[in-house]
This record gives structure tokens, C-alpha cells and sequence, in this order.
């Protein structure tokens, strides 16, 4: 990381912390201004510490095709998609957002992710195989905007054309920085994410803040991770599920042809064979992760994530599908909980956009 943007981050109040093998930003101290601006205005968030892969020469497109859930074959320079690495019986390893540019597809991935999926990918590169793998973490960093005045910053930054369809994104230049800017801020909140080199991050950051963008950490995203349903690895994202109970439907082409874990999850689709899917809840009381979910008694589930919000704790869980759906009656240890819908997730093929 740039020592000028830590500097620049130290200033404005980054309250550091270490989780797994990274160094993140916790909190600026002023997580209730940031939520509101999420609302309302524009908040940024550093996400450097998510790990940022590129794949390059002729069969990139070919290969992460192959290797993932969703269509690469259809997708031209300046677009891009959300798509899960999975294993052969398709469980999951990690929700990723790809951008394909003119010679390269740039991968973000979970910041505990990296380094499996480099090696993932790695050992199905067969001989004759044009891919090229690099880990480009170290000399890129992420920004996140959050919030519906996103764009109206951008724009007063010089920034004339912006991307609209989701994971769309473009070239573009701020403050005489080149920036990667795409549309989609990783969560359900309209907004962008932004990726330029580490030489160019501090001046990015403070162009950014100097329009009044609301920093906040990873208290925050957290809070709008699980109250927006994004599953997360080894919370919701682990092998011990796959991509359609984890409510991943919009990440996964089902008509694209072969790829790994395809069989299985064309089985379970065909045959309606998801025997538990991912739910927010609504509880009563805080109660810890991994805590059984009960109706009359029969565990049904298991409590992966939760949060404290003005509304009171809201977590995720997987629960089995025939106990029920939004509205359900659960308990949770010895609390009480109800199931709810969240917009991250879907829990069936979403409908075709309409022809007008």
C-alpha cells in the first residue's frame, strides 16, 4: 500500500486492524455520517485489501468460461459480470466480479481468496492453453462509492461518461490519474468501483474526499453486507454449499454449455433439488454465528452472519427450503427470529428482461 494514501487515510481518522491475513480499515470513527451518506449522498470505502487477479492472452475468455458460472463467451471489451468459482460438485469458493477490457479480464475477488483461486486456476491451465495468470494486488488498490450522489461526483471530477449497466465499466481520468471506473458499487447501493495503481491511490482518495465522499471501514460494509444479503466466504460462501442456496441464481447461465460443477447444478434446477437456501433474519436479541435454527424443535438451519442495525440485530442463514420462506417463525438459540427477503439474493431463475 502507498505510504502517501495510508497518510492520507491516518488524517482523516482510519482506525487499522488486522483480519486474517490482511490489514484493513475498521472505521473512520464516523460510522452513523457514513450510513446516512450511503442514503442519501456518496460514502467511499477502501477495499484494497480484496484481491484483484488478471487473466490475460487469447483463450482468457474461453478458459473463465470454463471455470465459472456465468457466460464469458458473450461478453465484449467494457463489459462484465458477477460469476462463482465452484468445485466439481459445485460448491462455492468465491462470488467474483470480472471486467473484461481489450486484452485482459481483471477478477475481483474476497480478500481471503486470492491466493486459492490464483492456484484454482493455475492447476486447469493445460498444455497449449494461451492464459496467463497474475496477481495484481500488490500494485493496484479498489475504491468503492456508495450512495445516489455517486455519479453527480464523478461527474464534477471531469468524469463526462459513465458506465450504467452493472459491472459495465470504462477508462477514464481523474485529476490526471488513470482510473478504471466501473458501474456497481459491490453491494445492492447504487454507486462505483473505482481501481488505479498504487503510485496513483493517494491522489484518487483525496480528489475523492475533497468532494465530500464520507470514508467508512469495514464496520459499515459489514453492516450493509448482511443487511443486504452479500454472502461472504467462510461465513455464507464455503464449501459446504453451493451457488443456488447460497440465492446466487443471478450469477449462473444455465444454457452456456460445459463448465466445472455445471452437471450438478443443472440437477438441482432441473430436478427443484435445493434442499436449503440463504435468508435474512430478523431477531429478537444478539445471539453468535453458527447458532442452530429451530422450528418446533427440529433444527432447520444455522445462523452464518449478524450484524446490530437501528432496526435491531439482522443476520443471514441457510434454512432448510421446506420450513418455510420470508415471514417464517424461527428460533434461534433462545431467541426468536423471522425470515426475511433480502435484495442481494434470489432464490429462483430470475425472469427475462422484457422486449418492449
Amino acid at each position: 500500500m502507498s505510504k502517501i494514501l495510508r497518510d492520507h487515510q491516518r488524517q482523516g481518522g482510519a482506525i487499522w486492524g488486522e483480519e486474517g491475513d490482511s490489514e484493513i480499515i475498521f472505521s473512520f470513527g464516523k460510522d452513523d455520517p457514513a450510513l446516512a451518506a450511503v442514503q442519501s449522498g456518496v460514502a467511499i470505502c477502501d477495499r484494497s485489501h480484496w484481491g484483484r487477479l488478471q487473466v490475460s492472452d487469447s483463450d482468457r475468455l474461453a478458459f473463465l468460461h470454463n471455470q465459472t458460472t456465468n457466460d464469458f463467451k458473450s461478453l465484449k471489451p467494457g463489459q462484465g459480470c458477477e460469476t462463482v468459482f465452484v468445485t466439481s460438485t459445485a460448491r462455492t469458493l468465491d462470488l467474483v466480479s470480472a471486467y473484461v477490457t481489450a486484452d485482459t479480464v481483471l477478477l475481483l475477488v474476497s480478500p481471503n481468496r486470492r491466493q486459492q483461486l490464483l492456484s484454482w486456476c493455475d492447476r486447469y491451465i493445460f498444455f497449449g492453453d494461451k492464459v496467463k495468470l497474475e496477481d495484481i494486488s500488490n500494485t493496484t488498490v479498489t475504491f468503492s462509492l456508495l450512495g445516489p450522489k455517486s455519479s453527480d461526483l464523478l461527474h464534477q471530477l471531469g468524469v463526462s461518461e459513465l458506465p450504467q449497466a452493472t459491472n459495465h465499466h470504462i477508462s477514464g481520468e481523474i485529476n490526471g490519474q488513470t482510473v478504471r471506473i466501473a458501474a456497481g458499487s459491490g453491494l445492492v447501493t447504487s454507486g462505483y468501483t473505482l481501481m488505479t495503481t498504487v503510485e496513483s491511490s493517494a491522489a484518487l482518495w483525496q480528489a475523492l474526499i475533497d468532494q465530500d465522499a464520507c470514508p467508512f471501514g469495514e464496520t459499515v460494509w459489514e453492516q450493509l453486507r448482511v443487511s443486504q444479503g452479500r454472502p461472504k466466504p467462510d461465513a455464507e460462501l464455503t464449501e459446504d454449499f453451493n451457488p443456488l442456496e447460497a440465492g446466487l441464481w443471478q450469477t449462473i447461465s444455465f444454457d452456456k454449455g460445459c463448465y466445472i460443477g455445471q452437471e450438478t447444478i443443472a440437477r438441482l434446477n432441473t430436478y427443484q433439488g435445493v434442499k436449503q437456501q440463504l435468508w435474512g433474519i430478523q431477531l429478537s436479541q444478539v445471539v453468535p454465528s453458527n447458532t442452530p435454527i429451530t422450528v418446533e424443535d427440529k433444527k432447520v438451519g444455522t445462523l452464518t452472519s449478524l450484524v446490530e442495525t437501528s432496526e435491531g440485530p439482522l443476520g443471514l442463514a441457510y434454512v432448510k427450503t421446506k420450513a418455510g420462506n420470508a415471514g417464517t417463525q424461527v428460533t434461534v438459540g433462545s431467541e426468536t427470529g423471522t425470515l426475511v427477503e433480502v435484495p442481494f439474493l434470489t432464490h429462483t431463475l430470475p425472469a427475462p428482461d422484457k422486449v418492449s
